[in-house]
């Protein structure tokens, strides 16, 4: 592992490997730029180095994608599912294109995802978490993050022993379940600042906007509508929009929740970093009965483990672990 010292770390750069500091945390994916709160973060924590076993990516590199277009972080495995997964991100951005757009949309379009996202869960769900856990679909935010979810909800789910015709509702739900987001402003939802208490309140209609989209244009039955419309609610009651709690909320919304909340804390978003999937899943199991239901999360955690297949971390020799 190769060390650098923060003074020579600029705003921009970018790696061709993961960078690391303090027992294997992650700094910035590959090929992600280095910003400027990034280092203010790291003055502010007293780290005087970073680690890395990438080099510089220059700006012609970057330029012309040299980085990124190896994919040999990738398993054999998840090789095997990587261009259905990415195909099936681009088929719901496309819906959800259409849905905004006010083109009408055929529930086969989507029935053929949920049955593609059982299907390969069934097959190889690990491959399918360290897609997600690699932000292999990244690309395509609010689309990837409703597969994300789906898939996600599916092995909770499958742990709960959820079958028929309620596993399927489930997979629908979760995939749908922030489709209300493309009635936020874009410039709302790519803010890296903090949002103002009017901004918030706008990205907190998204749930409503779901369920009528779900439910008058999509016309899925009430049982499909309710996970979008519940999904942001808490197991203490402290969510939104309706603030009612535990059982009051519906089990597929309850798994959405915890879904949702770790796929959000794995990948990058325009107002913070990633974190490894130990420090999400430590993230979530620390939530002590008051965002989650504490039956979610033990299924959460018996079918994905506190160190999910595939993570990456340091030894104690120093040396980096999969």
């Amino acid at each position: 592992m190769k060390k650098i010292k923060i003074e020579e770390l600029e705003k921009g750069m970018r790696f061709s490997k993961p960078v690391y500091f303090e027992e294997g945390n992650m700094l910035v994916p590959a090929d992600k730029p280095l910003k400027e709160r990034d280092i203010e973060r790291l003055l502010k924590w007293g780290v005087t180095e970073v680690q890395t076993e990438g080099k510089v990516i220059t700006e012609a590199e970057a330029a012309s994608g040299e980085a990124d277009k190896s994919l040999s972080w990738l398993t054999h495995g998840e090789m095997k599912y990587l261009k259905l997964y990415q195909s099936v991100i681009e088929e719901i951005n496309s819906i959800f294109g259409d849905v905004a757009s006010g083109v009408h949309v055929k529930h086969d379009l989507i029935d053929n995802v949920v049955q593609n996202i059982l299907d390969k869960v069934r097959e190889s769900k690990n491959d399918l978490v360290q897609l997600i856990q690699r932000g292999a679909g990244s690309q395509r935010e609010l689309a990837a993050g409703s597969v994300n979810c789906a898939i996600l909800s599916t092995v909770i789910g499958m742990s709960m022993k959820i079958s028929g015709h309620r596993l399927i509702q489930l997979v629908t739900g979760t995939l749908l379940h922030d489709i209300g987001m493309i009635k936020v402003p874009k410039e709302i939802l790519n803010k890296s600042e903090k949002l103002t208490a009017e901004e918030l309140q706008q990205v907190r209609t998204h749930p409503l906007y779901g369920y009528r989209i779900i439910s008058k244009e999509l016309k899925y039955p009430e049982d499909v509508a309710v996970i979008a419309l519940q999904h942001q609610e808490r197991w203490d009651g402290k969510g939104y929009p309706r603030g009612i709690r535990e059982e009051d909320i519906v089990l597929p919304a309850r798994i959405a929740a915890v879904a949702d909340a770790y796929e959000a804390m794995i990948n990058i978003r325009p107002y913070r970093s990633s974190l490894i999937g130990y420090s999400a899943m430590k993230g979530i199991l620390s939530d002590n009965g008051k965002h989650f239901d504490p039956q979610v999360l033990k299924a959460f955690l018996e079918s994905v483990g506190i160190y999910p297949v595939g993570s990456i971390l340091q030894l104690n020799n120093s040396s980096i672990g999969r």
